[in-house]
């Protein structure tokens, strides 16, 4: 069987939500995550993930944000370090994070994921740097500090 055309990469999962991930990355071709082997799914061949699992935000934001991926996470407080914020700005990332108490645990991340999944597509064509973030009833745009 042919590996089929490669796919393209849209968004990265962080390792934050990689029960999400795994599930999400198994119906789709544009979604990756860190550890992720690769894929053909509906003849499309994803390539592995060149993110390698426990690599910190100040260390993959800019390699996510260089590959115009936007990236989806669990890590709400980003906000809160002052590193990880002057990745995002330096960087131009793209970002959403699933927020809240709803957000723990994958079936409650995927509810959050579908519920906003039209919106967060409409972002991939919004310039960064910007963060959001998504919980079940909707999603906002966070102010840059």
């Amino acid at each position: 069987m042919s590996p089929g055309r490669p796919a393209t990469v849209r968004f990265y999962l962080d390792e934050d939500v990689l029960g999400l991930a795994k599930v999400v990355a198994s119906l789709r071709d544009d979604v990756t995550y860190p550890g992720d082997l690769g894929a053909t799914i509906r003849r499309r061949s994803r390539p592995a993930c060149p993110i390698s699992r426990g690599e910190k935000d100040p260390e993959w934001i800019p390699k996510v944000s260089g590959f115009g991926w936007l990236s989806i996470t669990r890590d709400s407080d980003i906000q809160r370090h002052p590193s990880h914020m002057a990745a995002v700005r330096a960087h131009n990332a793209r970002m959403v994070a699933l927020s809240g108490a709803q957000a723990i645990g994958t079936w409650a991340q995927l509810e959050i994921l579908l519920s906003n999944w039209r919106r967060i597509e409409d972002l991939l064509a919004e310039a960064g740097p910007f963060i959001y973030t998504a919980t079940r009833s909707g999603i906002r745009r966070q102010l840059l500090q």
